[in-house]
């Protein structure tokens, strides 16, 4: 499956079970690591669970055989990786404290700067 079908896929199962303020990162040209980082936002623990768990399961009914899930026992934070797509399923005081949008733009125009 393509990046960008596999984020997609992501984002769809994110909005079936109603995650809040889903963004997504194209980091393609800052990283190897993945193509995209989405961070979404759940209102509780047994959201962020849920979340991250439909994201799995959808990845896994379209044969995607990269799905490794962590951070599932305490919810506060639990990352879903599907190899060319990063799905980041937090807390909302989580978000805001770990800050991942503001990590990632720092390193994008620095890039674009060396390019230069």
């Amino acid at each position: 499956m393509k990046s960008d079908e596999l984020r997609d896929l992501a984002i769809d199962a994110l909005e079936d079970l109603k995650g809040i303020d889903i963004t997504t990162i194209d980091v393609r040209p800052i990283t190897v690591i993945t193509d995209y980082m989405i961070i979404c936002t759940g209102r509780s623990t047994r959201h962020v669970s849920s979340i991250a768990e439909n994201v799995a399961l959808q990845a896994k009914a379209q044969k995607v055989t990269t799905v490794r899930v962590e951070g599932g026992q305490e919810s506060e934070w639990v990352l879903v990786d599907l190899g060319d797509v990063i799905v980041h399923v937090m807390l909302a005081a989580t978000r805001t404290l770990y800050s991942l949008e503001d990590l990632w733009e720092p390193v994008k125009e620095l890039r674009e700067h060396q390019k230069r």
